[in-house]
């Protein structure tokens, strides 16, 4: 049985996707594993530097790396599930069919 090109083409784009997704899902999970033991790490410093538990607790600078990292996990995801923000896929394709019907126009 032979596959025709355009069945190929969409295996591969499909391949790349789920690939994309479990890169996503690993660094989901890293986030998650880094961010806990750190703040674990931070509480437990001020509470041996003398702080309460709860003062250790609701202190928000233990939780800016949440903060900052969570940034760039908010993108990656815009980008793996397309959720496109700017420029994306849907507008590179009408830029291409742009400059294809333009570009056809020249010759003819």
């Amino acid at each position: 049985m032979e596959i025709n090109q355009q069945d190929q083409e969409r295996y591969i784009l499909a391949q790349n996707r789920v690939v994309r997704i479990k890169k996503f899902y690993k660094h989901l999970l890293i986030y998650l594993i880094v961010n806990i033991f750190l703040s674990i790490m931070f509480i437990v410093g001020e509470i041996n530097d003398g702080k309460h538990f709860s003062e250790a607790i609701l202190n928000f600078s233990n939780y800016k790396i949440w903060l900052y990292w969570g940034v760039g996990i908010v993108f990656q995801f815009c980008v793996t599930f397309g959720v496109q923000l700017l420029l994306g896929e849907e507008w590179e394709q009408k830029k291409i069919n742009e400059y294809i019907t333009k570009h056809k126009k020249n010759y003819y």
